[in-house]
């Protein structure tokens, strides 16, 4: 069993129970998925660039992404309908605890000047976001084969019913959040 998961089902569950004031473990928060995305932005004529992005994503995720293309027509940005405008993977299960224990213990402390996560980065509804502006922080990604660098947003969605239940599920897990004095 994954570390993550291991440490969410021994140590996180019991904690959250008795914080929570919830009797049947069932009922405690759990994470559902993490998503992984990245734009095009200004670079969407760029197909080598699309190419990186895929593999970029494929190597830290382990699984293909899926391109995500224009609804509409937007002159004014230059796209038209169903061009490609970015790249998306969604992992769940035993993938999404390994990403994110990737993410815990080495990705966020290889960002440059990071402090921790503010807590408005947790929603009304118990997500998270993050937004990550190197790629180069993932393990898998070698910074001399980088030819262009990216950042990518992390979105985990969870069970948790509002932004507080959300918070002590992510501070249970390992998450860093910059402390509250300062």
């Amino acid at each position: 069993m994954n570390r993550l998961k291991q440490h969410y089902f021994e140590i996180a569950v019991p904690e959250l129970q008795k914080s929570l004031g919830r009797t049947n473990r069932l009922a405690v928060p759990r994470l559902m998925k993490a998503t992984m995305n990245v734009g095009l932005g200004k670079s969407i004529t760029d197909s080598s660039l699309t190419e990186h992005v895929q593999q970029t994503l494929r190597r830290i995720s382990g699984q293909q992404p899926v391109l995500t293309r224009a609804k509409k027509s937007i002159s004014n940005f230059k796209i038209r309908k169903n061009m490609v405008v970015g790249a998306k993977v969604t992992l769940r299960g035993n993938r999404m605890y390994e990403f994110l224990e990737k993410l815990i213990h080495v990705a966020l402390p290889r960002v440059r000047d990071f402090r921790g996560l503010p807590d408005s980065a947790v929603d009304q509804n118990g997500n998270l976001s993050i937004g990550i502006t190197e790629h180069v922080v993932f393990p898998e990604i070698k910074s001399d084969e980088v030819e262009k660098v990216h950042g990518l947003e992390v979105s985990i969605v969870s069970t948790a019913r509002n932004r507080e239940e959300g918070k002590k599920l992510y501070r249970a897990l390992g998450f860093p959040f910059r402390s509250s004095n300062s």
